[in-house]
């Protein structure tokens, strides 16, 4: 026999292991012998691929220690990884024709040393759709090369490994497949069996023989319709006849059991088609008798509670999500929906979107445990209305004890419910506003004193009276008054920063809990509500002007009960009304602020403005880069008949809290103007205004009749405000900037950086200068942070076209500084201390171009 013949052979034997579904181990080593068989001093192995880990695997090759055959068990499969690794990932024949000159070996030359091996020719095994299977290599002890007939050895090796594991990959599958066929069939819970075209029983499961009675091998070869009662046997035939057309069926019968017993079955058969041609039937049969009875009993039920008023509800326990097979009319009535949107479902659907923790669990944990439960809970209606519920869940159970449904018994009691919590709701707010009463008030407040005791933090309470408001009720009426109080009470609301709280005590009386204020917010809260109050309130058909009297009391106030501190500010409010009405009073009894020198300055306070004992010093505003004056700010300063000047700082603050800088503001603005008819008209004075003053109703109409009265532009007069100004009152401050603008007044942003009003309103506000605090000033060469926040501000100004200026610049370096930071205006103790109109006069040439 010569060689050719011998390999035919050879080839043929393998291709026989393959149809006879050899062991895939056993055929992947006759190849790998086969081709060393006809390759003398070769040696040859197959690497299979595991895709979920893109790996090869050493599968076969006799030639080769178990050693190397370990470290071969997980190649991963990518460029310059062996021979093998690359040769699967290019998809193409891989030669290395010396394996310790290739550094694709890295970490495997020793081993290829070890084992003998100096070359290796490695091509892939693939399926006809390019699907890789492994590998096919041929080693060899010295360096090679494969000539022309060795690349058709491999290829044919190759195709022979690609047979061989796709016909035990296919047999696997099939394998697979039937064991999960005959997993089915076998565990199945209802009867499942196979019929031959004549109607005899080939096969069938446990469940059948449990249903029927009848064993497996009992049933083999017997007609179905023998199980059949002779009444339903007509069906059953015909049933099974139309599927032996090819077309599935399902009905209902009354099997007759082994022990003679009736039972009653849905029955569904399926033609078994193969090549188009039906060769049998399977059928799946389930006793529907429990459900039968089941829905028998449930119209017993529903005949017996469907006239109830209450809504009741039947839950199936067997199922794992309870669903409903039963609901009555009343409760559809109650919820809206119809049966069929319903009956299946978990009522919990009537939950809605906000559905209560607590009250889903006890639901939860009653079902579960099988215990009745009595609940009130808050359901949802198809069209989204809510209403309470009051529901009682009962568990059935059957003879053996076992709960086979749950009723839920569903009342309506939304009318009752609303009723009590409009009386809860009543005990504790005011009728006309909703605001709470002074019951919820003192409770709150009664918190409030403990928390603040606790953690050292402030503490005040504002009492808020109209004036003048019962000549509203005499003359116009009481629901005019009805009406005037709630706009108060809504417009009081709408400035409530969270932690406050508003009640309405009796008539025009309010209150206001203030925690977390300090002394200097809390002024600046007082004059935000005496500007809110004045602003006139448009009721139909009519316009009314009113004005309050505020009243504050403190922690600084001693007192033994919290409800001390509503009667302190009540007696502080009294005071205000003493004082003029359209301020506030802060309560002097036994607090820091009853002194004898506070009571003193008050009073010498009114008595300098009675008298005339203010008058005004200007300090120059310089250019930054050329040191001309640009214009000054007026500063007002008290000539005390006895104590000499007195520094502002000892009488704004106090003017402030009385009320009084109104007319001394009032006072600043008019000497102010007659000023400026004594300076040139390029100049421009600058005029602090407090925010008590700039929200007063017709400030912009009085400060233009003052300056046409004095012969003055709008021009050469600029103010000043804090950001406390924009912190209340935004939209109605921004209105009054822009009706400033139209005069031709310039407005300023006066210790910039100090507040804490949005940067947002910034874009929009008319203004045209900011004005840095002196605070960043003073240490502004010495601290990086302070430098950092100047920066800031005058680059931000500078892309929103504002102009800067500085005050507090006492030192050279300071202003050497800040002009090579671009601010644009200077002003501080370097350049002038503030001066009199005619010592102000007599230096302007010292500031002149």
């Amino acid at each position: 026999m010569n060689r050719f013949q011998q390999q035919l052979e050879a080839q043929q034997g393998i291709q026989d292991m393959i149809a006879q579904h050899a062991p895939l181990p056993r055929t992947l080593a006759a190849i790998t012998a086969m081709i060393e068989g006809q390759l003398p001093g070769s040696r040859c192995s197959v690497m299979l691929y595991h895709p979920d880990h893109h790996q090869l695997a050493f599968a076969a090759g006799a030639g080769f220690s178990a050693d190397y055959a370990r470290a071969l068990a997980a190649i991963p499969v990518g460029p310059g990884i062996g021979t093998c690794g690359s040769a699967a990932f290019h998809r193409r024949l891989v030669v290395t024709e010396h394996i310790a000159e290739d550094p694709g070996w890295n970490g495997f030359h020793r081993l290829a040393a070890a084992e003998g091996l100096q070359a290796c020719w490695s091509t892939p095994v693939l399926t006809r759709n390019g699907r890789l299977l492994g590998t096919f290599a041929i080693y060899h002890g010295q360096p090679a090369r494969p000539r022309a007939a060795d690349h058709e050895l491999v290829d044919r090796a190759a195709a022979l490994v690609a047979l061989a594991v796709m016909r035990d990959q296919d047999r696997q599958s099939l394998q697979v497949q039937e064991q999960r066929y005959r997993s089915l069939f076998l565990h199945h819970p209802d009867a499942v069996f196979e019929l031959d075209l004549d109607g005899r029983f080939v096969s069938a499961n446990p469940g059948t023989a449990a249903l029927t009675g009848f064993s497996p091998g009992e049933l083999a070869g017997r007609h179905h319709g023998e199980l059949v009662t002779v009444a339903d046997r007509p069906r059953a035939e015909a049933a099974f006849a139309d599927v032996c057309q090819g077309r599935a069926r399902q009905c209902e019968i009354t099997l007759v059991r082994a022990g003679g017993e009736f039972c009653l079955v849905e029955v569904t058969e399926l033609p078994i088609i193969v090549n188009q041609q039906v060769l049998g039937v399977y059928g799946i049969a389930r006793d529907i008798g429990r459900r039968r009875r089941d829905e028998s009993q449930l119209r017993l039920l529903q005949r017996g509670i469907e006239a109830s008023t209450n809504g009741v509800v039947i839950l199936d326990a067997g199922q794992p999500d309870h669903p409903i097979v039963y609901a009555n009319s009343p409760f559809l009535a109650m919820t809206g929906y119809r049966r069929e949107e319903v009956l299946g479902r978990n009522p919990r659907f009537l939950e809605g979107p906000d559905p209560d923790p607590a009250s889903a669990d006890r639901i939860e944990r009653a079902l579960r445990q099988q215990q009745e439960l009595q609940i009130t809970v808050r359901n949802y209606r198809k069209d989204g209305t809510a209403f309470w519920n009051r529901l009682v869940i009962s568990p059935v159970r059957d003879e053996q004890g076992n709960c086979t449904h749950f009723v839920e018994i569903q009342q309506d009691i939304t009318r009752q419910k609303e009723n009590e919590e409009r009386l809860a709701y009543y005990a504790g707010h005011d009728y006309l506003t909703g605001l709470p009463n002074r019951r919820q008030f003192e409770a709150r407040l009664a918190h409030d004193d403990e928390l603040s005791r606790r953690r050292h933090s402030p503490l005040a309470v504002c009492y808020i009276d109209l004036d003048d408001f019962k000549p509203v009720n005499d003359n116009l009426g009481h629901h005019v008054g009805d009406e005037l109080i709630l706009a108060v009470a809504n417009r009081l609301k709408s400035v409530l920063e969270p932690g406050e709280l508003l009640a309405r005590l009796s008539g025009d009386e309010f209150v206001l809990l203030l925690p977390g204020l300090d002394d200097k917010t809390l002024i600046r809260r007082a004059e935000q509500l005496l500007s809110l109050l004045s602003t006139p309130f448009e009721l139909p058909g009519h316009r009314l002007q009113l004005s309050a009297s505020l009243g504050i009391a403190t922690h600084a106030a001693r007192h033994r009960h919290p409800a001390d501190l509503i009667r302190f500010a009540d007696q502080a409010m009294f005071e205000a009304k003493r004082q003029g009405r359209n301020t506030w009073h802060w309560y002097e009894g036994d607090g820091n602020r009853s002194n004898g020198q506070y009571v003193l300055l008050r009073r010498e306070l009114q008595e300098a403005l009675q008298h005339n004992q203010f008058e005004l010093h200007y300090q120059p505003v310089v250019d930054a880069r050329t040191g001309a004056m640009r214009g000054a700010e007026a500063l007002a300063r008290w000539r005390h008949p006895h104590k000499g000047l007195i520094p502002p700082a000892a009488f704004i603050p106090l003017a402030e809290q009385t009320g009084q800088i109104i007319p001394l503001g009032q006072w600043v603005l008019q000497q102010a103007c007659r000023d400026l008819r004594q300076l040139p008209d390029d100049l421009t004075v600058a005029v602090n205004i407090s925010p008590l003053q700039f929200h007063r109703a017709g400030f912009v109409e009085e400060l233009g009749a003052l300056l046409e009265r004095h012969g003055i532009p709008g021009r050469r007069l600029e103010l000043e405000i804090t950001e406390g100004v924009l912190m209340t009152g935004t939209e109605q401050a921004i209105a009054t900037l822009h009706r400033l603008r139209r005069l031709g007044i310039v407005t300023a942003i006066d210790d910039f950086g100090t507040g804490f009003s949005s940067l947002s309103y910034l874009r929009t506000l008319p203004i045209q200068k900011i004005k840095l605090d002196r605070s960043f000033i003073a240490d502004i060469t010495d601290h990086p942070q302070s430098a950092a926040i100047v920066q800031g501000v005058i680059t931000m100004a500078r892309h929103l076209q504002l102009e800067v200026v500085a005050e507090g610049i006492e030192t050279e370096a300071q202003r050497r500084d800040l002009t090579e930071r671009g601010c644009d205006r200077l002003q501080g103790f370097y350049f002038s201390k503030p001066l009199p109109l005619a010592e102000f006069r007599a230096g302007m040439a010292h500031w002149g171009d």
